[in-house]
Parts: structure tokens; sequence; C-alpha cells
């Protein structure tokens, strides 16, 4: 899939009433041979900042559980391959505070959208599809990069 059929695919998904972690993880489960109940299950309870308490963004989170699918180590001791996925974890939180000006959840939504627009179900379309759009994105780089090395 491309970079903007990976984006649409996370979209369309989130559109459907997926949370952002759900939709982030769905758009690349396949890839890595992961069957799409599975990754709706693990992914679940991931999304409004991890069941709904507002804290790390459920696009960064799901994009976190594609990291540990392409970078993750397997071996406890296998502390390079551990620290080297640590690392793109940070690197994809940054990239996103770049953007907007934050990486949890309840920051995002103070920064980007009003207590009406949050009670009204408008923060959706305002800044989260924003986000699930940009993190695909730019995860979809990050492993983009590592392919072609």
């Amino acid at each position: 899939m491309t970079r903007q059929e990976t984006i649409d695919k996370a979209l369309s998904l989130f559109d459907e009433g997926y949370a952002c972690a759900q939709s982030v993880l769905l758009a690349f489960a396949d890839r890595y041979d992961l069957d799409e109940e599975t990754a709706k299950r693990i992914s679940s309870t991931f999304g409004a900042g991890m069941g709904r308490l507002r804290q790390k963004c459920g696009a960064l989170t799901g994009s976190f559980m594609v990291l540990g699918l392409a970078f993750g180590n397997v071996n406890p001791g296998d502390m390079e391959t551990k620290l080297a996925a640590y690392k793109k974890v940070r690197d994809l939180t940054q990239a996103v505070e770049d953007i907007y000006g934050a990486s949890n959840c309840a920051e995002l939504l103070k920064k980007h959208v009003t207590e009406t627009d949050i009670l009204q179900r408008k923060h959706h379309k305002i800044i989260c599809r924003s986000v699930v759009s940009d993190t695909t994105g730019l995860l979809y780089d990050m492993l983009q990069v590592n392919e072609t090395k």
C-alpha cells in the first residue's frame, strides 16, 4: 500500500467509528500478518488517550504498537533492539508534538477544540482526524526508511 492509501485506510476506519489507536494499528496490520480481529481487540482500549483517560494520544499508542511489530525485541536480553525501538517511539512522539504542540489527548483537545466541541463530539473532525492522518503518514515514513536500508 502507498503512503496515501495507508492514510486513507486509517481515516476510513476512524470515520467508521474505530478508535484512533485501532484505526492506526489496523491500517498496518496486514503488513505484519496481524489478523484484523486481534488488532481490533488489542488496540480497542487505547482510544481517547487510553480508556478515555485522555493521556497519550490513541493515534500514537496505535503507532507504538506498529513500531513494536516492526522493530520490537523478542529476546529480553536484547537491549540494543529494545532501546532502538524506544527511540523510535520518542522520535514519533516528538514529530507529533512539533506539529500539534502536544501528544497527550487532554492537551491536544485543550489546544485545538473547545469544551462545547467535545460535548458535541465535534473534536473528532476538528483535531482527532488530523492527528490520525498525520501520525499514520509519519509512521509510514519511519517504516519506509527502515525498509530501504
